[in-house]
């Protein structure tokens, strides 16, 4: 048991000045100059997390910075794109992202995602062996890739990173949120009808049982991912 509770301190002490942003868009395997595509974060340079899941930071955490990006042009629905982190994530953590298609007629760049128009197409989550173990994927992770659904419908479209990092979890409001919006515009796209829909913020209320948890002891016996079903087209 002591030495139980002496790697949980090891670990909190090391991972509390451990922090991270995700500056880069990823497409077809190439890296855009930080902040190019993506809305520059409060964080930008401190690298310190949103804890508050009903804070407007919660969306692009961009309420100070008021950042603006250019929009990556030509993503045909099908191609691999991501976010780079700078540096590599470094907390036990889970990851979502979700994407948010701007209405007929709005240029993304100028739309702030307000409403229920956000739908998840990326999950990394928690790997569990019924209690005696609980591994993070996402922890390590230098960039995160995923393929868009085939048939996800034409349009411009703001892309958002999630990474919640669970090793000061067990109380409210303890998760925290390393969070990115980027800006593409898909083409070639096909007739899908992406959902379900969700407001960010509004998605979490912060009690889930995968954002309040304490992943150490007892080590939990199974992770459930927050948020809606990923949509897969």
């Amino acid at each position: 048991m002591m030495k139980l509770l002496f790697a949980v301190f090891l670990s909190l002490t090391t991972l509390a000045s451990a922090h991270y942003t995700f500056p880069a868009l990823i497409v077809n395997g190439q890296t855009t100059p930080q902040w190019q595509y993506v809305r520059r974060t409060n964080n930008f340079q401190s690298n310190g997390p949103v804890t508050d899941v009903r804070s407007i930071d919660f969306r692009c955490y961009n309420s100070q910075t008021g950042a603006k990006a250019e929009t990556y042009k030509g993503v045909s629905a099908g191609s691999k794109i991501g976010f780079t982190a700078n540096g590599a994530v470094s907390h036990p953590s889970t990851t979502n992202i979700y994407m948010a298609k701007a209405p007929a007629g709005a240029d993304v760049a100028n739309w702030d995602g307000s409403g229920a128009v956000w739908f998840k197409v990326h999950e990394i989550s928690a790997v569990t062996d019924g209690g005696r173990s609980i591994s993070f994927p996402s922890n390590g992770m230098a960039k995160i890739e995923f393929n868009l659904p085939q048939s996800l419908p034409s349009g411009q479209y703001l892309v958002r990173m999630e990474n919640v990092a669970l090793h000061s979890a067990g109380s409210a409001g303890g998760a925290q949120w390393y969070i990115s919006c980027a800006q593409i515009e898909v083409v070639n796209g096909g007739n899908g009808n992406p959902g379900p829909l969700v407001s960010i913020p509004g998605v979490y209320s912060g009690s889930e049982p995968g954002i309040l948890i304490n992943i150490y002891y007892p080590i939990p016996t199974s992770y459930v991912q927050p948020g809606p079903a990923v949509w897969r087209g």
